[in-house]
């Protein structure tokens, strides 16, 4: 063939074209796929489409071809053939006369993750039945993970994204399970930007609260400060009133409190698997610069921006300076990392647990309440409720074993 020519292109089958679904089940052993496309080569047939699944060390591997030419004989041929391949193999096979490709998948593409701890049987059919009742064909069903909870991922066509996630998010506040649902396409594996709130969700603490226990008022300040979380009074009011009591602590405190923060279990895998994949990672928190300065150091976070706690002659003074990072400031914030990420706002992930978070989770692509409060979760777009944060991953589409691959690169 010359330089100028070029191979002739595969006829794709129409809809009146015979085919063949050739469906082999049994034990799963290396070589099982190689051995059934080797058998199906001798008849010249065209791969139209594959599909195998693993379960427990049992195979279901599904390949759509055409069919041979040469009429009935040579097809009973092929038949007999494969069931005979398949038969020394200790191995079932199934084949299907039909016609066309598979039928084409509708408009309105999503991707819909279910988490479980542990994930019903229940749970999984009142979902599967919500995405018909939308409209929606369940096209492909695989797991993410199975630690430290069971995550599965439907692909599902039909359905408009908006539509199918409002039916399902009420679903899944009946049966107790996090469901996601996100747009499918190319963005949702394009480069990001994810910006996290700290305290309660970076972090298990709330850092004010570190700091009011060295000062004796640490009563006074959860108080007003589970009041602001739950949306009943304006932030930045309470932020000043919570920090007036300060005053007069020494400044060394802030070691001690950077020495006490703890870090919500998934964190570091979190952060760490998102970098890997090339992502970009923030905080944005209504807490102190004393703190998240730390923690971007500690965590190489791209991003950070919090409050500061006003110093005069090394001791608190019971104000904060510089521009307030209020709810509204958590969204702005958001808008300029984006930015300066170069990252478009429909391809940021915004995690929060807080009333003040409600802004920054609405202005991103993604929003994910983790273990918040219950306003919080009727507003963001998905919600996390078990207690480690790695598990955002896997809305991301990420599985367990990229994370695993993540950690051992990582101690290489």
């Amino acid at each position: 063939m010359s330089a100028s020519q070029t191979p002739p292109a595969t006829a794709v089958p129409g809809d009146d074209d015979p085919t063949l679904l050739v469906k082999i089940f049994g034990k799963d052993r290396p070589g099982i796929t190689a051995g059934l496309f080797d058998t199906l080569a001798a008849y010249a047939v065209d791969v139209i489409d594959i599909e195998q699944v693993v379960t427990r060390g049992r195979i279901t591997l599904c390949a759509l071809v055409t069919a041979p030419e040469g009429g009935p004989g040579i097809e009973g041929e092929l038949r007999a053939t494969v069931h005979s391949w398949a038969e020394s193999l200790r191995l079932q096979a199934e084949i299907i006369s039909g016609r066309g490709d598979n039928r084409p998948r509708g408009t309105g593409r999503s991707h819909v993750t279910v988490l479980g701890h542990p994930l019903t049987a229940e749970s999984t059919a009142a979902i599967a039945a919500r995405i018909t009742g939308t409209g929606g064909n369940i096209d492909r069903i695989f797991r993410l993970a199975k630690y430290p909870v069971t995550a599965v991922e439907f692909a599902v066509s039909g359905a408009e994204t908006e539509a199918l996630r409002t039916a399902l998010a009420t679903e899944a506040a009946a049966l107790g399970v996090d469901v996601a649902v996100v747009a499918a396409g190319l963005q949702r594996r394009a480069q990001r930007l994810v910006v996290m709130d700290v305290d309660s969700t970076l972090i298990q603490d709330e850092v004010i609260e570190l700091f009011a226990a060295h000062a004796g008022c640490e009563a006074e300040v959860a108080e007003v400060t589970a009041r602001a979380m739950r949306g009943e009074l304006d932030f930045e009011q309470s932020l000043h009133a919570r920090v007036a009591l300060l005053a007069g602590l020494d400044a060394s405190v802030a070691e001690k409190v950077r020495a006490e923060v703890r870090l919500t279990p998934g964190a570091r895998t979190l952060i760490r698997t998102l970098k890997r994949l090339g992502y970009q990672v923030g905080v944005v928190s209504g807490g102190f610069t004393q703190v998240t300065d730390d923690l971007r150091e500690r965590l190489g976070l791209d991003f950070a921006s919090a409050n500061t706690l006003e110093i005069v002659d090394g001791k608190l003074t019971g104000r904060v300076t510089g521009e307030i990072v209020d709810r509204a400031g958590k969204a702005r914030l958001l808008r300029r990392f984006a930015a300066e990420a170069g990252v478009p706002l429909s391809q940021t992930v915004a995690i929060g647990d807080g009333a003040n978070d409600l802004d920054m989770l609405n202005a991103a692509g993604l929003g994910v309440a983790f273990n918040a409060k219950p306003v919080v979760r009727e507003a963001a777009h998905t919600a996390v409720n078990v207690p480690f944060l790695d598990t955002v991953l896997y809305l991301l589409g990420v599985t367990r074993e990229e994370v695993e691959a993540a950690k051992t690169h990582d101690h290489e």
